[in-house]
């Protein structure tokens, strides 16, 4: 198993920045691909972006492709999410989470659906005000 702990969301203006971190305790790190999640009150969890085991590949929604940078750091134990240029939009709790795919192929296939990924940290508030 992996634990997870999300930290550095907030209250921002637009066109600010935030960097959102993931700590990860527990199970090797870098046995799972990671992705990121957010929910907006009212509507469905939907996904952000993602990173395989060693951050060769990544993988962005359209909403936040060239503002949002995934990244991690298995020495540290450590996922990363850097926003740039926040808008308004963007308001929502950011959820990582974690996956242990039988492969690359199959997480290549399913890695924005947050169904098949295992482990989930608590969340974090990200506000941009207009």
């Amino acid at each position: 198993q992996v634990q997870l702990a999300e930290s550095g969301g907030g209250l921002v203006q637009a066109g600010g920045s935030l960097r959102l971190s993931c700590a990860a305790s527990g199970r090797t790190f870098s046995s799972y691909t990671m992705g990121w999640f957010r929910q907006a009150p009212g509507k469905e969890r939907e996904f952000v972006a993602a990173i395989s085991w060693h951050g060769a590949s990544t993988y962005y929604a359209d909403s936040v492709k060239g503002r949002f940078t995934i990244s991690r750091d298995n020495a540290r134990n450590t996922l990363y999410l850097q926003m740039n240029n926040l808008k308004p939009e963007d308001t929502a709790v950011y959820y990582c989470a974690a996956d242990h795919p039988i492969s690359t192929q199959s997480w290549r296939n399913y890695y924005s659906d947050s169904r098949p990924y295992d482990y989930w940290g608590q969340g974090t508030q990200v506000t941009v005000s207009s």
